[in-house]
């Protein structure tokens, strides 16, 4: 497989075949982020994806999922997407599912008969990068989005029938607004009601916007119990009618993953239980990204 740049994937992609069928991101200028740093977004000449499909159906049978990267191949003209959507069906035929993530200020360009047809073509998962339901933190860290955008495209996705991913992060918005962030952001998931919210807590990375502002002093980065007391007022502010919730990834203190709303006083005591000492948090050099 032909891969080029800084490739991530999601954690629950880990055994999907990853096709690449853009490079980098079309936004590209969010301050956390150091993934596409420097990487002009372009499309992938379609030689090469035809050579990686090849590739595909000859050693990668097992495996019955497809990934789309990278940071926002929804912003693939229709006609393309539909093609590559079509020759991934005619070469990988056991394929059951095929997931990409997605931008929602691109994804809006695209109507509902648009993801329908593409949902028609194998598409079942997109993940949206929402980060935080705070429109003062959403352009504090220059996300180019405001929470309304990202709220009506992650409905569009839901109303297109397909399963809806979306990942907050905590501590984004700094100790300052912590709060208001986490609360702000409960309840923007309980307007968008996706089908799936992964956590993960925000690691300053070298050489990045926000990493500069915290040498500099303009950032403070919440403790480890700000943290916990962010994640606390994520959950209590969420109100949905079903949700996988996860907090499982490498970034988090404390692992959890629960569906709402069944769990939900039980995920809230944990945490009160792990604030309290009752649980013991991840040490700081088993976290990652």
């Amino acid at each position: 497989m032909h891969y080029e740049g800084n490739l991530i994937r999601p954690p629950s992609e880990a055994d999907s075949i990853i096709l690449q069928v853009t490079v980098g991101c079309t936004h590209n200028k969010c301050t956390f982020c150091g993934t596409y740093r420097g990487e002009l977004f372009r499309f992938k000449d379609q030689a090469i994806i035809e050579a990686d499909l090849d590739f595909a159906a000859r050693y990668c049978r097992r495996q019955s999922r497809v990934f789309l990267a990278d940071g926002d191949v929804l912003s693939l003209p229709q006609n393309r997407l539909v093609a590559l959507f079509t020759r991934i069906r005619e070469k990988l035929p056991w394929i059951k599912r095929i997931s990409l993530y997605a931008n929602a200020k691109n994804g809006l360009r695209k109507s509902l008969a648009d993801l329908a047809e593409l949902k028609g073509l194998g598409l079942n998962r997109v993940y949206l990068g929402l980060e935080s339901g705070h429109d003062p933190t959403l352009a504090a860290i220059r996300k180019g989005v405001t929470v309304a955008e990202q709220i009506r495209f992650g409905r569009l996705v839901r109303e297109a029938g397909l399963f809806l991913s979306v990942t907050v992060l905590l501590g984004i918005a700094g100790r300052e607004n912590s709060l208001a962030h986490a609360r702000a952001t409960g309840r923007a998931i309980s307007v968008m009601q996706p089908s799936q919210v992964g956590v993960l807590t925000l690691m300053l990375l070298p050489e990045t916007p926000l990493y500069e502002q915290a040498a500099r002093g303009e950032f403070t980065l919440p403790d480890r119990e700000g943290m916990l007391h962010e994640l606390y007022h994520l959950v209590e502010s969420i109100e949905v009618e079903r949700l996988q919730l996860q907090t499982n990834h490498a970034s988090n203190y404390l692992p959890i993953s629960c569906r709402l709303p069944q769990d939900k006083e039980e995920v809230l005591l944990s945490i009160r239980l792990a604030l309290g000492g009752g649980i013991a948090l991840k040490p700081e050099h088993l976290r990652a990204l």
